[in-house]
């Protein structure tokens, strides 16, 4: 199995950043997904970003400007950077690892994709 933890976590301003990482251990995936969700309590996982072992990445419409997904060189650990946090941004954040065809280009954006989850880490953003 793949261990994925979060870290980065905190209570900031609206405007604030907060860079997030994500740390994998355990099968090494030489192809892969990493991607970051988040939820609010009573409210479905909501897609944030993906980022691929080939270093293709994808934003929702929300993070889109604002968020940046990125990876180390040894592909170990992944980070999002948020800017410019809004109070809406405030939610539990997952990190979350699927292996991918080695052949595919295809990101993968929904959370029953994924099959190693971290344990979330708090963001909350105040006004």
């Amino acid at each position: 199995q793949v261990h994925v933890v979060e870290s980065g976590g905190g209570l900031v301003q609206a405007g604030d950043s907060l860079r997030l990482s994500c740390a994998a251990s355990g099968r090494t995936f030489s192809s892969y997904c990493v991607g970051w969700f988040r939820q609010v309590p009573g409210q479905e996982r909501e897609f944030v970003a993906v980022i691929s072992s080939s270093g293709g990445t994808y934003y929702s419409d929300s993070a889109k400007g604002r968020f940046t997904v990125s990876r180390d060189s040894g592909d170990d650990t992944t980070y999002l950077q948020m800017n410019n946090l809004k109070p809406e941004d405030t939610a539990v954040y997952y990190c979350a690892v699927v292996q991918r065809s080695p052949t595919s280009v295809a990101l993968r954006l929904h959370a029953w994709e994924y099959d190693y989850w971290g344990q979330g880490a708090q963001v909350t953003v105040s006004s």
